[in-house]
């Protein structure tokens, strides 16, 4: 498995706000300890929140404050998605904009909370490719909302090219990964797809209600 999807997994399993310990953690993932604590090292260092220590556990905290504001998880989305698309830019003005914008949001946190800013600053991140799922966004927003399905290209972890016929669900972010939970009628199955994994995302003529085990509700990650 390549790191960055191990990453991602660790990412998954931590998502539930409970205490892991590493040794749980690297069973999980088929790694040993020691390289799940080079992992957490990782991550930590790409500014994602992750809480804990070697021989106590690990634990992803989504508390985030910027004095005198608190910002809802939605509004700190957009924010990082502003800076993610600035970073993404030719503009060396505007790059360099983002950098110190991002630096200027760390100033004014307080020192126990982890930048959110951090994890968009690319060359510290594991996951340099995440922006690449931005174009895709309002084809599949559109689509949730809609209740529309979908034909998407998608690239599997192990390279393979499969077109799929989904009901798109939700979208989210997870620490750097934005992601697409989905009904997938090719594996009948719940699904959650990395956006900077689709390629094409195409609206089809053909509107979705919910069924018994095809809703969001009956998703279990």
């Amino acid at each position: 498995m390549p790191r960055s999807d191990r990453l991602f997994q660790i990412l998954q399993i931590l998502r539930d706000g409970a205490l892991h310990t590493a040794q749980d953690l690297a069973d999980q993932t088929g790694v040993s300890t020691r390289t799940l604590y080079r992992d957490m090292d990782t991550l930590a260092a790409s500014g994602i929140p992750v809480k804990g220590t070697r021989g106590t556990g690990y634990r992803l905290d989504r508390v985030i404050t910027l004095p005198p504001l608190t910002l809802t998880p939605v509004e700190l989305e957009v924010l990082n998605l502003g800076l993610a698309i600035t970073a993404e830019l030719a503009d060396p003005d505007l790059k360099a904009a983002a950098n110190t914008l991002a630096d200027k949001l760390d100033a004014a946190q307080p020192e126990t909370a982890v930048a959110e800013s951090e994890r968009w600053k690319f060359g510290a991140s594991p996951f340099g490719d995440a922006a690449h799922g931005f174009a895709q966004m309002p084809t599949l927003r559109a689509a949730i909302k809609a209740r529309q399905k979908l034909r998407i290209t998608y690239t599997s972890n192990d390279g393979a090219v499969t077109s799929r016929t989904i009901r798109p669900l939700h979208i989210e972010y997870w620490h750097r990964i934005w992601t697409l939970t989905a009904w997938c009628e090719l594996r009948s199955a719940h699904r959650l797809f990395r956006l900077d994994l689709i390629t094409t995302a195409q609206a089809l003529p053909e509107l979705f209600s919910d069924e018994a085990g095809k809703t969001l509700a009956d998703y279990n990650p």
